[in-house]
């Protein structure tokens, strides 16, 4: 059996008429930058998220630099997040000019962890990035506890989490703004690259709409440094489809959630530590996320029996060279480094049979039975 990380193969069949004539539409209309289908989409995810505002842009990367900008994090600012995540996130704090701050992860919920934010704020510190990473809020409360405590901005990377809730609360609605991913393998996913930041802040969001059409407002009168970073028609077009389908789609997820965990369990509960959704949570599974100790020689073994698999990340940011220059080492955050060493991502999309996922584990088994034997 062979089985892809993802599949959307069906999901498009499912929509392809549907999505064809709204491009056919788009194309008619000759209208392509900042027309309708981006108005929609920008209201509909605002509305799901408990906001108030949505601001369309290039992709999700392009979303925390904007949010950052917006907020006024300047070059000297210092800024909070986590060091396992995309790279994205650091990197936007980069280019923003500001000085990423490591944090150390919880090693249950794999996101960032609280207790340990206080101590790294200085005099510097303008910002905190929580990472609500694969699908599943971060400890938001006593996150924005401290924000409040000590003047922050609050700019959330919920690039894998859109639908996600903490506590009753839409992951959107936390903070100063969300940003969310609509990279073609999220829960949520364009033809194409595509971003979206949600606030309930009419003066950030404005700064946020001026700055991703060059800084300029009226046109051809620029106030700050901005840039050409929009979510193009098509690909709005494409996602006021999908949007209508995400509930169902996330319902689905957890269900093939709840079936891994059932199966692994069941037969490797002493090999496999299964992710644990805290209570409170709304959890998406953007992506579904073991720990295993052998987990190289465990993908290997996967992929020579036709499972794909990815691991998401294998180096923490703060060993990252191009971060040679913040002065971290191995060492300094231990269930970051531990867990870029342990976690494995096993295939989760809608439409994952549960025939798929009764291989996938007996594959598993396998695999620990002549390991071990």
């Amino acid at each position: 059996m062979k089985i892809p990380m993802l599949d959307f193969s069906e999901q498009y069949q499912s929509l392809r008429y549907e999505i064809i004539n709204s491009l056919d539409a788009v194309l008619l209309s000759s209208t392509f930058i900042l027309g309708d289908h981006v108005k929609r989409l920008e209201q509909d995810v605002a509305s799901l998220s408990n906001a108030l505002f949505g601001v369309g842009v290039a992709n999700g990367s392009d979303a925390l630099h904007i949010s950052l900008q917006a907020c006024g994090v300047k070059p000297g600012d210092e800024v909070i997040t986590t060091p396992f995540t995309f790279f994205a996130t650091a990197g936007a704090i980069v280019r923003a000019g500001a000085k990423p701050v490591f944090v150390d992860i919880d090693p249950v919920t794999f996101n960032i962890d609280p207790t340990k934010i206080e101590q790294a704020i200085t005099k510097n510190t303008r910002a905190i990035i929580p990472v609500h990473l694969y699908g599943q809020a971060a400890d938001m409360n006593p996150i924005l506890e401290i924000a409040r405590k000590y003047n922050l901005y609050v700019v959330n990377d919920a690039a894998q989490a859109i639908g996600a809730e903490y506590k009753g609360k839409k992951v959107g609605e936390l903070g100063h703004t969300t940003c969310f991913s609509f990279f073609p393998t999220k829960n949520l996913g364009a033809y194409g690259d595509g971003g979206m930041i949600v606030t309930k802040d009419s003066k950030i969001a404005e700064k946020m709409r001026i700055i991703r059409v060059h800084g300029s407002k009226p046109k051809y009168y620029h106030q700050v440094l901005g840039y050409n970073n929009r979510l193009d028609e098509l690909q709005a077009a494409v996602l006021n489809i999908k949007l209508q389908h995400l509930a169902r789609w996330n319902m689905l997820r957890r269900e093939k959630a709840t079936a891994y965990t059932k199966l692994l369990n069941e037969k490797l509960s002493d090999f496999i530590v299964t992710p644990t959704e805290v209570e409170g949570n709304y959890h998406v599974f953007h992506q579904y996320t073991i720990r295993v100790e052998k987990r190289d020689e465990l993908q290997r073994f996967l992929q020579k029996n036709g499972v794909s698999t990815m691991v998401y990340y294998p180096v923490p940011l703060h060993l990252q060279p191009v971060f040679q220059e913040l002065g971290y080492i191995e060492g300094d955050f231990l269930n970051s480094e531990k867990a870029a060493k342990e976690v494995l991502s096993l295939p989760m999309f809608p439409e994952l049979k549960l025939e798929q996922q009764k291989y996938i584990v007996d594959t598993i088994e396998k695999f620990f039975s002549s390991y071990f034997s």
